[in-house]
């Protein structure tokens, strides 16, 4: 609900109009496709994960290849005496900051969906282990309940 909806209910109840409880929701079934509710599947988030993972070891390899011998180059450009060589150099240090970043975007987020997978295991034992009661059995989310027995 937004604000002014809020704002305008408060309005109408204060001059005895009715107000009823309205829920923002998708439309029931086939309106879109989705169900709407955030779904986390701990194998999907692994599979990226170690895509992450994958993708950063093969860029360390790779991205790595040329820089020995390109330094050695410009190195040997610039005691010639010339000019290329500085700018070899530049495009050297350029290139390793570049691949530096990169490789901590991979590593966080491997990282991170690494944590995230974590984290909802806890929260979801979160959950059962406060539905139960001292002796383990399920219970049930509201005394309300208990009432309608």
């Amino acid at each position: 609900m937004a604000w002014d909806e809020w704002e305008q209910l408060k309005s109408d109840a204060a001059h005895g109009g009715s107000t009823q409880m309205r829920l923002n929701q998708l439309p029931a079934e086939g309106g879109g496709g989705s169900s709407g509710d955030l779904v986390v599947h701990d194998d999907e988030l692994g599979k990226l994960g170690n895509m992450a993972y994958d993708l950063l070891g093969k860029f360390r390899v790779d991205a790595d290849f040329a820089r020995p011998s390109t330094f050695t180059a410009s190195i040997d450009l610039f005691n010639d005496g010339l000019d290329m060589g500085s700018a070899l150099t530049e495009l050297h240090d350029a290139w390793n900051t570049q691949q530096q970043t990169l490789k901590e975007a991979c590593a966080h987020i491997s990282n991170h969906l690494d944590f995230s997978r974590a984290q909802h295991a806890k929260d979801d034992a979160a959950v059962v282990t406060g539905m139960r009661n001292a002796a383990g059995d399920l219970m049930t989310v509201s005394r309300i309940n208990e009432y309608f027995k």
